[in-house]
């Protein structure tokens, strides 16, 4: 080759490194520090909660003993502390502080009117309903003595409220699917009673200096005084101002240069020889189980989630069938959430095995064994973990359920030593990465892009390290600022990252777009999605017991976020384009075989945009937030987001990775079954949005605006009968994305599996 017309990774202007470099530094810097400053934010546990007299009623102890049941327990599944956990039950916070203004007005009336709060005039309720707000906004808290005074109605409270607890746990439809006589043992009810009666004070009196609770004033609830603060206001609107500010840079800049996004593809799009349909490498067809495995476990996971959907419905019976003695609604939950993170996850290590064979002529000696090693690791952390949470939920693990069982915190349940193992085979897959990756480093043409491919690969594991930094007495506060790392930072920060890069290095590979397009793509992206969220993973954090100054950067970057996700409405007519062209060196109109995949990456950038943009931004102000968290509003956004972007992103790997290996005629034998399942799966999921979860949504937040959140989330809610219909409503919707979308998909694995295990 001609020395001068050598590629040359200096056509990139070094601006795009910079660029990014930058935002990691800014970002991470400004993350650190609010991570930082939740240890010394985060509410008071005090020692003692001292009643009249100075008789202790709860212990910082029991407090925490309480916090372990909840968590061994798997009640995360259950319902939520601040708004954070499943939906079913009712905020266990928000809860308890409603029926301590009921007990404290009723103690305020007779202290002051010697009659009972039901026959007060108009005036005399008015005068009480002030008393209440004054006592319950009260901070009695000594940070010296490191106790809680308790007036008499709290502590009064706080004895008559363990039996309505243990009155919650005992009966399943009360309960919304937990076994019957769950909680049984007067230690366990009375610990948890006290870790609900903590979370209730931090909820509503004041902190030190400030006309606002620890929890920024959540849950709402005016006849306590909690209505949302001046900053909740102030920083909504000015989230809106960077929302806007942020588009208009954005899109000067997509008008300003016209090389943005996928354009500069090749002149001769053509299929080239290694990505030949039925020619796949003996790298390529051990990636195949694990696309099988995928299939089978996404159908799984959907099978649970309509049982879920039904506990909702129909918390009481299935059909005749008491499901909660077999399979309770937490652990139902449980499975549903860890398995599409399982599936979804599967797809990318994956994807990541497929597409590292491409870059040299020959495979690294032991790959394949090694790959299949890894394959097993993984079946058994997937077996291990899912058997570990049943147990642990029925108590059968004694002192081990926190490693080996329910770890209990929402997302991360699984046990802490299948954590450790997954931690592990994530570092065993970067490390096969590398192996195949190698040519690709020495390669002048690729080096730049293998670098990246690699670098967003070592995020994956990197980024589930702050799963380790908790246990299960860790302050609330502090454990919901970590865990947020995991679910917002690691998933939907540097797996999305990671996604594009594999999308970038596909097309590159299929001769779609040159290597500059794809690396000039792939920096593009890490600036967009990170500048805003890496802090925007704030807006978790909201109300669980951190600053106002925490709440302010994280509604501003948290506003940034939409920006990317309104232009991945421009990908979706990028991806048809590059797949089809004239080729000037064959002088036909080529389309290329891989149509499938291409139609679910423009579901990717559909959803990305409903599920992520739209539904995303619109409970991520503030402002919505405070009366919208733990509604049906964001199961809305995490269904079209979870499973529209990141799911259908995983299942274009699938889909990619199946016509790879099958021969043209095990492909004509099942194209079909692709067909119907990508009309299954996106007609099903916007059919739920439709009909049963946005509707369901905003109803409850209606009910939330006028009652407050404790009714909202409450029983009597949920009972009524608009809202149960609309619950039903989900089952058509539920029988088309099962049915039409993952049953054919597990088919279509099936048999490519089978049908392609033989080198053609």
């Amino acid at each position: 080759m001609d020395p001068t017309l050598a590629p040359s990774t200096s056509e990139l202007s070094p601006w795009w490194r910079r660029g990014v470099a930058l935002i990691l530094v800014v970002g991470f810097t400004v993350l650190g520090w609010v991570s930082a400053q939740s240890y010394k934010v985060a509410p008071p546990i005090p020692e003692r909660a001292l009643g009249p007299g100075g008789v202790t009623v709860f212990t910082g102890e029991e407090v925490l003993d309480g916090q372990e049941v909840f968590l061994r327990r798997g009640l995360m599944e259950n319902g939520t502390i601040w708004g954070h956990g499943a939906y079913l039950g009712p905020d266990f916070s928000a809860e308890y502080l409603h029926r301590l203004q009921i007990d404290t007005t009723e103690w305020v009336a007779r202290q002051r009117f010697a009659k009972g709060s039901n026959v007060l005039t108009a005036e005399e309720r008015e005068a009480v309903g002030a008393e209440v707000q004054r006592v319950l906004k009260e901070n009695r808290y000594d940070p010296n003595a490191r106790t809680l005074a308790l007036t008499q109605a709290e502590a009064s409270s706080f004895e008559d409220q363990i039996g309505r607890w243990q009155a919650y746990f005992a009966t399943p439809t009360v309960s919304r699917g937990l076994p019957a006589r769950y909680v049984t043992d007067p230690r366990e009810v009375r610990s948890l009673t006290a870790f609900f009666a903590w979370t209730a004070w931090a909820s509503v009196a004041n902190r030190p200096g400030q006309p606002f609770s620890y929890t920024n004033n959540f849950p709402y609830d005016p006849r306590v005084g909690n209505t949302p603060s001046a900053g909740t206001y102030l920083w909504s609107a000015l989230s809106l101002i960077a929302l806007l500010g942020g588009t208009a840079l954005v899109l000067v800049a997509f008008g300003r240069f016209d090389y943005l996004g996928w354009k500069n593809q090749p002149a001769s799009p053509h299929v080239h020889p290694e990505f030949l349909p039925g020619r796949a490498t003996p790298i390529q067809r051990a990636t195949l189980k694990y696309f099988l495995a995928v299939a089978l476990l996404f159908l799984v996971q959907v099978l649970v989630g309509g049982a879920v959907a039904h506990y909702r419905a129909d918390p009481g019976t299935f059909y005749g069938i008491d499901l909660s003695a077999l399979l309770p609604s937490q652990l139902l939950r449980t499975w549903h959430l860890q398995l599409a993170l399982f599936w979804i996850a599967t797809a990318y290590v994956a994807g990541g095995l497929f597409l590292s064979s491409t870059w040299g002529t020959e495979e690294p000696r032991g790959q394949v064994p090694a790959m299949n090693v890894l394959f097993t690791a993984l079946v058994v952390v997937v077996g291990g973990s899912l058997l570990g949470e049943a147990a642990g939920v029925r108590g059968l693990l004694g002192s081990a359920w926190f490693w080996l069982g329910h770890q209990g915190w929402e997302y991360l349940d699984l046990g802490r030593l299948w954590q450790l193992a997954l931690a592990a085979g994530l570092l065993f897959w970067l490390f096969l990465l590398y192996r195949a990756t190698r040519p690709g480093l020495a390669d002048p043409e690729q080096r730049e892009l293998a670098r990246l491919f690699l670098a967003a690969a070592l995020t994956i594991p990197l980024f589930y390290l702050p799963a380790f930094l908790f246990g299960s007495r860790t302050h609330f506060t502090i454990v919901d600022n970590w865990r947020f790392w995991i679910i917002h930072l690691w998933v939907e920060g540097f797996f999305e990252l990671f996604a594009t890069v594999m999308v970038a290095v596909l097309f590159y590979k299929l001769g779609l777009v040159t290597r500059l397009t794809a690396t000039r793509v792939v920096y593009l992206d890490a600036i967009l999605f990170l500048g805003g969220g890496i802090v925007g993973t704030g807006h978790h954090w909201y109300w669980t017991g951190q600053s106002q100054a925490a709440l302010a950067l994280s509604a501003v970057f948290s506003a940034l976020e939409v920006v990317p996700l309104t232009l991945l409405t421009l990908d979706a007519w990028d991806f048809i384009s590059l797949t089809r062209g004239r080729c000037d060196e064959c002088g036909q109109n080529v389309s290329l075989p891989h149509r499938w995949t291409f139609y679910f990456l423009m579901a990717v950038g559909f959803w990305n945009f409903v599920g992520a943009g739209v539904f995303g931004f619109l409970i991520n102000l503030p402002i919505v937030s405070y009366f919208e968290v733990g509604t049906m509003l964001t199961p809305n956004h995490g269904h079209a987001a979870l499973m529209g972007a990141f799911g259908m992103l995983a299942l274009a790997l699938l889909v990619f990775a199946l016509r790879q290996a099958a021969s043209e005629e095990l492909w004509q034998r099942t194209e079909g079954y692709v067909r119907v399942s990508f009309w299954g799966l996106n007609v099903g999921l916007a059919l739920m949005v439709v009909t049963s979860l946005f509707p369901g949504g905003v109803l409850q937040l209606l009910d939330v605006l006028r009652n407050g959140y404790w009714h909202g989330r409450g029983a009597e809610f949920a009972n009524q009968g608009l809202a149960r219909t609309i619950e039903w409503l989900r089952m058509p919707a539920d029988l088309v994305f099962i049915v039409l979308g993952a049953v054919p998909l597990s088919i279509a694995t099936w048999r490519v599996y089978w049908g392609a295990r033989r080198p053609t």
